[in-house]
């Protein structure tokens, strides 16, 4: 277990949040649907030689789901069993809640939360909302000359952002415009 663990700490240092990105028409809320769950994880674990895999299987009630991680070295590491009822007995109640209980047991065995943007906006910090603050952010995207660092500086201008959603979301997509030129290079 001493290579898998080793690399689960370096993946883990460099995960991002987890966004709340999706919206729940029936509670009008955000949340981090599964798609933004593995992208705060999954770049980082490859990074570290570790692969994700989800096992599954269904019973006459729900799905299971197990989280495993599989390092380089052949060392691997089984989170924990999870179990979600389905709420109706068709394809859809099954795949809502194999969806569901996927993004549940990926953000325990990972250690992360979605991002919790709970009573921000009244701690905001100032020097995100002036135009140098966010530039300052955003060059440090810019200037990112690999994923670890895009990884880094995307973290604390995402951070320094306190909740504010229209900051948030020009942090996000510099990000993304970043990664994409990365992955072109």
């Amino acid at each position: 277990m001493k290579n898998i663990a080793t690399a689960l700490v370096q993946a883990q240092k460099a995960f991002g949040p987890a966004l709340k990105s999706s919206t729940n028409p029936h509670f009008r809320s955000k949340y981090a649907d599964l798609g933004a769950c593995v992208d705060a994880v999954m770049s980082s674990l490859n990074s570290a030689g570790i692969a994700l895999i989800q096992r599954t299987s269904e019973d006459a009630t729900g799905v299971t789901v197990e989280t495993v991680f599989i390092h380089e070295s052949g060392e691997m590491l089984e989170c924990g069993k999870l179990h979600v009822p389905a709420s109706k007995q068709d394809p859809q109640g099954y795949g809502s809640a194999l969806t569901y209980a996927r993004r549940y047991s990926l953000m325990a065995a990972c250690g992360i939360a979605p991002e919790d943007d709970d009573g921000n906006s009244a701690s905001r910090r100032t020097e995100i909302r002036t135009v140098d603050g966010l530039t300052d952010h955003l060059s440090a995207i810019n200037a990112a000359a690999d994923e670890p660092q895009l990884i880094k500086a995307f973290k604390e201008g995402y951070a320094a952002c306190k909740g504010d959603e229209a900051w948030q979301n020009t942090i996000i997509k510099a990000k993304d415009a970043m990664k994409k030129k990365l992955g072109a290079v």
